[in-house]
């Protein structure tokens, strides 16, 4: 099964093709269906509006199956935030280091114990027909007082999820992809992908 890629980001089409090319979905690019470059603003209040307006707005324009992600991070002692914000959370001119300067700032008085976060994928895939499927996906950890590892992007490098002594940014792509957000909402996908082909 072919299907578009609503996103951009190179890290979560990689991350995403990687485990959907288990269930037998070739995943492409928007360029690669020929989707002209377009932003589609994130004006949702949750993950799942904005999954499912990024994969609508694609699918209008290749006139394919879609699927799209928003996700983000949840910090307990934040109140939720970043939440949807969590790639423009520095500002206009957010990049992955400010957004990271910026949590721990906010997070630097607050003791390990109340650190708790977690990582939330919505993942909408969207028909021509108009169907949808969305899954939700959630990974548990906390947030540490430094970086630690370059792989991965985001706020990998300051999450530390739970049951490991790594984080994000220390694992490699296999074992994050085991246990991420994504993974547990591309697997709830999947379940639900079962139950519609029988």
């Amino acid at each position: 099964m072919r299907i578009v890629a609503a996103t951009q980001n190179k890290h979560k089409i990689e991350e995403m093709s990687a485990i959907t090319k288990k269930f037998g979905m070739h995943m492409v690019s928007r360029s690669e269906a020929g989707v002209p470059d377009f932003e589609i603003e994130e004006d949702g209040q949750t993950f799942e509006e904005n999954s499912e307006k990024k994969a609508r707005e694609i699918m209008k324009a290749c006139n394919e199956i879609t699927i799209a992600d928003d996700s983000g991070l949840m910090v307990d002692a934040l109140d939720g935030a970043p939440g949807v914000y969590s790639a423009r959370f520095a500002g206009k001119d957010s990049n992955d280091e400010k957004n990271n300067e910026k949590l721990l700032e906010l997070l630097k008085d607050v003791p390990i114990e109340k650190r708790s976060a977690k990582f939330v994928s919505v993942i909408t895939m969207v028909y021509p027909n108009g169907e949808k499927i969305v899954a939700r996906g959630e990974c548990k950890g906390h947030i540490l007082y430094e970086a630690a590892g370059s792989n991965g992007f985001g706020y990998d490098p300051l999450f530390m999820p739970d049951g490991y002594d790594k984080t994000f940014g220390e694992l490699s792509a296999e074992e994050k992809n085991k246990i991420s957000h994504r993974s547990i909402a591309l697997q709830t996908l999947r379940e639900q992908l079962n139950k519609k082909i029988v």
